[in-house]
C-alpha cells in the first residue's frame, strides 16, 4: 500500500515540527510564565492568611475593648447609684430635720396660741362673771327692791356657774 508509506514521508515533518512547536510551548509557559504565576497565586494566598489572621487579631482586640468598655459601665452604673442613693439619703435626713424644725415651730405656735384662748376665756368668763353679777344686782334691785352687794351677787353667779 503504497498510502501508508507516504504518510511517513508526508508527514514526518509535520511531526517534528509539532514537537519542536510543543516543547517550545512546554518550555515558555511551563518554565517561564507558570512561575510567575504560581509565586502570584502563592503570594495571594499568603496575603489573605496575613489579613485573616490580622482581622482575627482586630476582632479579639475589639472584644477585649468591648468587655473592657462593658465593666467599666457597670462600674460606673455602680458608682452612680451610690452617688444617688446618698443623694438621696442626704435629702430625706436633710427633709426629716426641717420638718422636725416646723414640727417645734408650730408647737411653739400652737403653745402660744392655746395660752392666749386660755387667758381670753378666763378674761372673758371673768368679764362674764362681772357683767353677770352687775345684772343679778340690777334685777334683784329691780324686782325686790332691795338692795344687793357687789360681793354677794358675785358669789351667786360664781355659785350658778359651777353648778350648771
Amino acid at each position: 500500500m503504497p498510502q501508508i508509506s507516504q504518510i511517513l514521508e508526508t508527514y514526518a515533518s509535520q511531526f517534528f515540527w509539532l514537537f519542536i512547536s510543543f516543547g517550545l510551548i512546554y518550555l515558555v509557559i511551563g518554565r517561564g510564565m507558570f512561575p510567575k504565576i504560581e509565586a502570584t497565586v502563592e503570594k495571594r494566598d499568603r496575603r489573605i492568611a496575613e489579613d485573616l489572621a490580622a482581622a482575627e487579631r482586630a476582632r479579639a482586640e475589639a472584644d477585649a475593648r468591648e468587655e473592657a468598655y462593658r465593666a467599666q459601665a457597670e462600674r460606673n452604673r455602680a458608682e452612680a447609684l451610690k452617688v444617688t442613693q446618698a443623694a438621696k439619703e442626704a435629702a430625706a435626713r436633710a427633709t426629716e430635720s426641717q420638718v422636725k424644725a416646723a414640727d417645734a415651730e408650730l408647737d411653739r405656735k400652737v403653745g402660744a396660741a392655746e395660752a392666749e384662748i386660755r387667758t381670753a376665756a378666763q378674761a372673758a368668763l371673768s368679764d362674764i362673771e362681772t357683767v353677770a353679777a352687775e345684772a343679778a344686782q340690777e334685777m334683784v334691785a329691780k324686782l325686790s327692791g332691795a338692795s344687793v352687794s357687789r360681793e354677794q351677787a358675785a358669789q351667786a353667779v360664781r355659785t350658778a356657774i359651777s353648778n350648771g
